[in-house]
């Protein structure tokens, strides 16, 4: 095995290898760990507010965030930012309270979020109405621990 396949068996944990009739042999790199990975790097950029571009602002408080998350995971946010192109625009929200605007962030890019079950019916209510994928599709299913 050559130097380069076996550094990249260090980065990537698994390589394939193939041959299809006629042709050269293939490798087929996988990277194990990718999505854990992408989401801790998300996180780092946004608490380190790397490459944001664009600020959301609500209660008379603002959060900076990356227009690729937000069109990612909501389609709202996609629409929005696609038919109002700006280098770095700023969106505000009306009737969003603060609170949620940070919860809603934390899940599009954590993939969780912890709410009190007080705030649970008007978080829901707000993800719905800014469409954020997985908060919006079935609102009635939580799923209860206790």
């Amino acid at each position: 095995m050559s130097d380069l396949t076996a550094q990249s068996r260090k980065s990537y944990r698994e390589i394939s290898a193939f041959t299809m009739a006629g042709e050269q042999q293939q490798f087929f790199l996988k990277w194990n760990d990718f999505q854990s990975n992408m989401v801790s790097s998300f996180k780092h950029l946004r608490d380190e507010k790397s490459f944001t571009d664009v600020t959301l602002a609500c209660d008379g408080q603002t959060c900076k965030a990356h227009k690729m998350v937000l069109s990612a995971c909501s389609p709202y946010f996609k629409s929005l930012l696609e038919e109002n192109p700006s280098k770095h625009p700023i969106i505000i929200l009306k009737d969003v309270a603060y609170s949620h605007l940070q919860a809603i962030l934390e899940f599009m890019y954590a993939g969780e979020v912890n709410v009190s079950q007080d705030q649970l019916p008007a978080f829901l209510k707000t993800a719905d109405r800014l469409k954020v994928k997985g908060l919006a599709e079935a609102p009635g299913a939580i799923k209860r621990e206790g």
